[in-house]
């Protein structure tokens, strides 16, 4: 009898819980707002009275009463295995989330993710492989992530939320690297972020590229950024020494006294809005009919600014323009008649080519693209070697040897012979001014050489140069010796290396690198070789 008693004031007491649940929520929906609904979305229902209602509402799983019940459980599922995951779980989190409704629980499924790598930004790569795995099931929950993240982009860079801003870059930027994201989206961001650039925008931009740089630089190549990076590099260098080599004016040019100095503050957006007018008239031809009186009064300002030194010389002007202009017609007449034609190759137009060779060089992913671009530019003759030694030039400024400077002139040696004749006469002359080079340098060329010995581009006569004895080496000529010749014996194995150097058709070339006519040179050269590890070759 006790316990009959017991079990109806239980139901009693659900059932009275049940609706006042639901009477609470009629009353949100018609009020806007409640002191009962909490901001994760439904009442807050105490789990022993959860528990009790899932029991006693089992049965009738159409009551909004049991579906209120669900939902909450279902959020407490999506949230618990969210705060639990990490890299070593993902796939059992992976797998509980899917036993849910996440079609259903989409919504919580976003909110929880998200606020989740709010919380815990360095995690964000973790909550972006989840969110790949539940995309590959449900794109439209990936698309889901996606859109909220975006708005609150948006949102946290309408407000200078840096904060807020770099977490939402990152998770996108993790997304994109799970290809949830394409890069488009992060192409768009990153313009929208160096639209203005500020302090913020800039620190922003660099967190989404260190965080998806890589695969920007895998799916979108031709959107390398090296030039532009080389650019800003330069800036830096240029700022550290204090703008050593660019003054704000030379001494010659600073010709106009403070007090005569007049200063336009001409904004770029003008302040009333509107845009300025830039007086196109003025461009075109306009009857002056007081244009005597007009050119008197400008007589006297000259007259005023400038003085009479120069009347004299002012009157003759337009002739003298219009001679000029004769002669230089003249003079291409008689070019052009005489089918000479004259390159200038001034000092200044050499610095502008190396210029433009040494930033296509930069700005190219590969060699064969920088080849490629090379050679559209019809080089004359005098620019050959310009070109060979700017190669050379730039590979010896690097700071480790990289190979894409001898694959790129190898390309060239085998393009045309005089690339190669060049190439081959600066292995010469480096030899013979290598004690002027510094360690990095001295070790980057003779890298660079010893691949287009190795690949055959250039001829092994270069070695008739060096003569391998105490009198007529130095210290940096032994060491270059050395570097080249342990890259031959690495690359081409010893025993190759020893059959090229005792080629017959190249005695004659190595007679100084193994001399013979004297045993002191001999006993030098054999000791050299074996304190180098390689006395097998002699």
């Amino acid at each position: 009898m006790g316990n009959d008693s017991v079990e109806e004031t239980a139901t009693e007491f659900i059932e009275r819980s049940a609706d006042t649940i639901e009477k609470d929520a009629k009353n949100v929906n018609a009020s806007g707002g409640s002191n009962t609904i909490s901001k994760a979305g439904g009442a807050y229902i105490p789990p022993a009275r959860l528990r009790m209602m899932q029991q006693h509402l089992g049965a009738d799983k159409s009551s909004e009463a049991y579906q209120r019940a669900n939902w909450e459980r279902l959020k407490r599922k999506i949230h618990g295995q969210i705060n639990r995951l990490n890299v070593s779980n993902i796939v059992d989190v992976a797998r509980t989330l899917l036993r849910e409704n996440l079609i259903r629980g989409r919504g919580l499924f976003a909110r929880s993710i998200i606020q989740a790598q709010a919380f815990s930004p360095s995690f964000s790569h973790v909550f972006a492989a989840l969110v790949a795995i539940i995309n590959s099931k449900f794109p439209n929950i990936g698309e889901l992530v996606l859109r909220r993240l975006i708005i609150q982009f948006k949102r946290s860079f309408r407000r200078n939320d840096k904060q807020t801003c770099v977490t939402a870059c990152k998770f996108i930027a993790h997304l994109a690297n799970q290809r949830v994201a394409h890069e488009i989206l992060v192409l768009e961001m990153l313009v929208l972020l160096m639209q203005r650039p500020t302090d913020d925008s800039i620190e922003v931009t660099v967190t989404l590229l260190k965080e998806c740089g890589a695969m920007l630089l895998k799916v979108t190549p031709k959107g390398s950024i090296e030039r532009t990076q080389y650019m800003i590099e330069t800036m830096l260098h240029i700022r550290k020494t204090k703008f050593e080599n660019y003054p704000i004016m030379l001494e010659e040019l600073d010709l106009i006294d403070e007090d005569d100095q007049i200063a336009h503050l001409v904004q770029l957006n003008p302040e009333d809005g509107k845009s300025y007018d830039p007086e196109l008239t003025l461009n075109i031809f306009k009857y002056d009919p007081e244009f005597e009186k007009n050119e008197e009064e400008y007589d006297d300002i000259r007259k005023e600014i400038i003085g009479d030194a120069d009347d004299e010389g002012g009157d003759g002007g337009d002739n003298d323009e219009e001679a000029d202009d004769e002669n230089e017609e003249e003079k291409r007449a008689a070019e052009t008649t005489a089918g000479v034609v004259i390159l200038d190759m001034t000092e200044q137009d050499i610095v502008a080519f190396r210029r433009n060779v040494y930033l296509t060089i930069q700005s190219s992913l590969d060699f064969q693209e920088a080849a490629h671009k090379l050679i559209k530019y019809e080089l004359k003759p005098q620019l050959e070697n310009e070109l060979c030694h700017m190669i050379v030039d730039c590979c010896a400024q690097q700071r480790t040897y990289q190979s894409f400077y001898g694959l790129l002139a190898e390309r060239f040696c085998r393009l045309r012979k005089e690339f190669q004749e060049t190439f081959e006469q600066i292995a010469r002359d480096t030899y013979n001014a290598i004690h002027r080079f510094d360690h990095t340098k001295l070790q980057n060329m003779a890298k660079f050489v010893a691949h287009l010995l190795i690949t055959d581009a250039i001829s092994w006569e270069v070695f008739s140069e060096i003569k391998l004895t105490e009198q007529d080496t130095t210290s940096a000529g032994r060491i270059y010796i050395k570097i080249l010749f342990l890259e031959l014996v690495e690359k081409m194995s010893l025993v190759t290396t020893y059959k090229r150097c005792n080629d017959p058709t190249l005695q004659t070339a190595m007679e100084g690198l193994f001399p013979r006519d004297n045993p002191q040179n001999t006993r030098f050269a054999i000791n050299y070789f074996s304190l180098i590890g390689l006395g097998a070759l002699t």
